[in-house]
Parts: C-alpha cells; sequence; structure tokens
C-alpha cells in the first residue's frame, strides 16, 4: 500500500479552547510529520519519529506552512454557485429574484452536471474538504453533486431540497414527490463511501405540513441521515411562518411536529429565536449553523453564540453560498469575529480554528472520521501559508505567537492562504 509522508507545522484540537491561554486543547508539532496510508493518518508525530517508522516514504516538504485538518463547511447550496454576490435586499425578495430562477435551471441534468465540479472545485480551492449542502429541488441535481464528489473521493453530505409552495413552478415539488424522490436518493447515495444524505426541507415558508410531515416520515425511517433546514432568519420569514401555521406554537414547532428534531438536524441561522425555541434545541440536541457573511449580507441579524451555547446548544459555522459572500472559512471566520463582536463577544483565533475543524466535525457527528489529525482518520487535510502575501508577510514580521498567527491566516489569509488540499490523503490543489 503507497504512503506518503507529509513535513510540516501541525496543528490539530482535541476540544473547544477554554481561553486564549488553554493551549491544553490543542496539539501544535514544530516539525512534525504524517505518515497517509491508504487514505488515513497512520502516524502523527516529530518528523523524526515518524520518519523512523517510514523510512522509505516518499516526503513532502510543506515547511515553513501549518497542516491542519481540513476545514468543514455545515450550510452551502449547490445551487446558488452564480448567486453569489447578487445585489438584494432582505431574504424573501432575494430569494424570489435571483436564488429561485438560479435553481430552476437545475431540472437540467446537464446544467447539473456541468455545475457539480466547479462548486467542488471552490471548495477544495479554499481548503474545504467537508460540507454539507443543499442541493435544489430536483433529484438531478443531488445525482449530479453526489457522483462528482465520489469521483474525487470526497467526504459529503447532501440532499436534494423539498419545497411545495411559496415558490415558483420551476422549482416546486409535492409533498409525495419529494418524499419518494427523496427516499430513492437515499436508497442510491447514503453511506455509499464518503457520501452521506441530507433530507432537507428548504423551510417552512416553502413547505406544507404534509410535506414536513413526509420529511419527517423519511428521518423515522433514516435516523442515520443527517436533516437540514432554516430557522429565524429574518423577522418577515417568521411573520409568514406564523402566518401559515396559526396552530404552531412557534417557528421550531413546524419542525417539532413532523418529527424533524434531534442531534442530526441542521438549524441554519437561528438569528431570532424564542425561549421556548432555544430550551427544545438544547433538549433535543438539534445543531445550530451560524452564517455570518450572509447574515451580514442580507442583513437578517447577529447570531448570538454565547447565548446559545450557554443554554447548552451545540454550534457551528458556515460559508452559507450563495447569501454568504466568500466560500473560503477563513474569510468566514474573519467576519464571525466582526459579527460577534458587536454582540461584545471577542473570537479568540483559538476558537475560530477549532470551529472550522474539530467543532464543525462534532456537530455534524463526523468528529471519529475527520476535523483532526488523529490517527486513524481520514487524511482530509489544509496547508495553510501564514506569509502568502506581501501584505500578510508585512504583518507576520510582528507576529510573535501562534495565536497572532492563526488571526493573521484567519483576518487577511483567504483564498491567497491555501497552499494544498488533501482529499483522502491525495493532494487536489
Amino acid at each position: 500500500m503507497a504512503e506518503r509522508l507529509l513535513r510540516g507545522r501541525l496543528l490539530s484540537f482535541r476540544r473547544r479552547p477554554e481561553g486564549p491561554e488553554d493551549t491544553a486543547a490543542f496539539d501544535y508539532i514544530e516539525d512534525g510529520a504524517l505518515l497517509l496510508r491508504g487514505g488515513k493518518i497512520a502516524a502523527r508525530g516529530t518528523f523524526a519519529d515518524v520518519r523512523h517508522q517510514a523510512p522509505e516514504a516518499p516526503v513532502t516538504d510543506h515547511r515553513p506552512h501549518l497542516i491542519l485538518p481540513g476545514f468543514i463547511d455545515p450550510h452551502i447550496h449547490f445551487p446558488q454557485l452564480q448567486v453569489v454576490a447578487s445585489w438584494g435586499t432582505e431574504l424573501l425578495d432575494w430569494l424570489e429574484t435571483y436564488t429561485f430562477p438560479a435553481e430552476a435551471a437545475y431540472a437540467d441534468p446537464a446544467h447539473a452536471q456541468a455545475m457539480a465540479d466547479p462548486f467542488l472545485d471552490r471548495l477544495v480551492e479554499h481548503g474545504t474538504t467537508t460540507a454539507a449542502v443543499y442541493c435544489s429541488s430536483h433529484a438531478c441535481s443531488a445525482e449530479a453533486l453526489f457522483a462528482a464528489a465520489e469521483r474525487r473521493g470526497m467526504r459529503l453530505i447532501a440532499g436534494k431540497v423539498m419545497m411545495d409552495r411559496n415558490c415558483p413552478e420551476g422549482v416546486r415539488d409535492t409533498a409525495q414527490a419529494s418524499h419518494d424522490e427523496s427516499k430513492a436518493l437515499i436508497a442510491r447515495w447514503h453511506g455509499r463511501g464518503r457520501l452521506g444524505y441530507a433530507i432537507s426541507p428548504r423551510f417552512s415558508v416553502t413547505s406544507t405540513a404534509a410535506q414536513l410531515e413526509a420529511a419527517g416520515a423519511l428521518a423515522a425511517e433514516h435516523p442515520d441521515c443527517h436533516r437540514q433546514t432554516h430557522i429565524s432568519e429574518n423577522h418577515a420569514e417568521i411573520a409568514t411562518v406564523k402566518r401559515l401555521f396559526p396552530d404552531a406554537r412557534d417557528y421550531l414547532d413546524t419542525y417539532e411536529r413532523a418529527g424533524l428534531l434531534g442531534p442530526q438536524l441542521l438549524l441554519g441561522h437561528c438569528l431570532h429565536l424564542e425561549p421556548r425555541e432555544i430550551a427544545r434545541i438544547a433538549e433535543t440536541g438539534a445543531r445550530a449553523v451560524f452564517c455570518p457573511t450572509s447574515n451580514l449580507f442580507l442583513g437578517s441579524g447577529l447570531f448570538d453564540r454565547a447565548g446559545l451555547e450557554g443554554a447548552g446548544i451545540v454550534t457551528a459555522v458556515a460559508t452559507d453560498i450563495g447569501g454568504g459572500t466568500s466560500w473560503s472559512m477563513l474569510d468566514t471566520l474573519a467576519e464571525g469575529y466582526k459579527a460577534l463582536a458587536l454582540r461584545g463577544e471577542r473570537l479568540h483565533p483559538f476558537e475560530a480554528f477549532h470551529w472550522a475543524t474539530r467543532g464543525n466535525a462534532e456537530a455534524l457527528g463526523l468528529a471519529d472520521r475527520v476535523g483532526t489529525l488523529d490517527e486513524g482518520t481520514e487524511a482530509d487535510l489544509v496547508v495553510l501559508d501564514p506569509f502568502a502575501t506581501p501584505a500578510m508577510r508585512l504583518r507576520m514580521d510582528r507576529a510573535k505567537t501562534l495565536a497572532e498567527e492563526l488571526f493573521v491566516l484567519q483576518v487577511m489569509g483567504g483564498r491567497d492562504a491555501v497552499a494544498a488540499t488533501y482529499l483522502a490523503g491525495t493532494p487536489v490543489t
């Protein structure tokens, strides 16, 4: 079995740091090495120690760059590849003006296939190696994306969007059709290689109670599938849900009645939750996903990370392309820093890099497979260069600590800082 040795500065988190001084939360090896074998990390340690275990393995020397687990994006939209940077007003108008027309094009299998590789290319070139993805409402869009991810050996969670009202005919399905098509996609793709299925009712504005119940039936039948949807992103959206579901206690109740709550549920945005909703999300273990660039771009609101986590909710952080404005998890963390600062909270770089790697892996229930550099985990990696641009080099002249270096990467790095990306041990950028 072919082996490869990567040399560089290794950084991997054991748990979430409890503060700037909590260096016990991560492992940092100045002259480190990873032994890659069969798509996994076979050994980790100092270069001298790992080299001793595999004296004949070819060495790729990434010094002085940092080698980290690949970034994980738990909320992103495949058919919004060409929607990014569309001028708009608030969420619902933006969906009607830009998103639904763009998604209608994915009814054409040829178009979906043509867009699948460019979509995945954008992820890996920014250092993202795992993602939870919304496809369009057309089964062929999910087919195209799964097939493209399988070809490159990428870990991907995805699902066809379910929406049967309040959207144009070109993207509208029915409760029964969305159930049947999702069920067929689960049978074909879920658990195949590194692929997983996410049952994906878009949100309660575009799903009838019957369709949410169909999604809940799928979740009951396939409890190992993820579920993903949106909640409380925008005040007008919340008011619309209350009008559409007059008997529901609140927005979350529309999902709760359908049987969708639980640790497998990824709830995008969670900006304007009511106290009962916060308590139930914590009690059921559903995840709250922070999408800072999207929230700022659409003027939706500010994520209360401290409040939600204080209530016991597991959080994740994501790009939300194409309401989000960057494919980069580094850019996303930079905007997250600013958004949280508006609430009086400072996102320390140790916490930020944990969040985008092991933290998001834990939110997805995948920390035993991705998000760390632990031996036996999948060799999905990103190599970061903190000297990638002239401006970064100038700033790094004054950086004295690892935390300062990480913050330079977080604020100034973006796409430029990604020197290499590996999927299952294979370099892809």
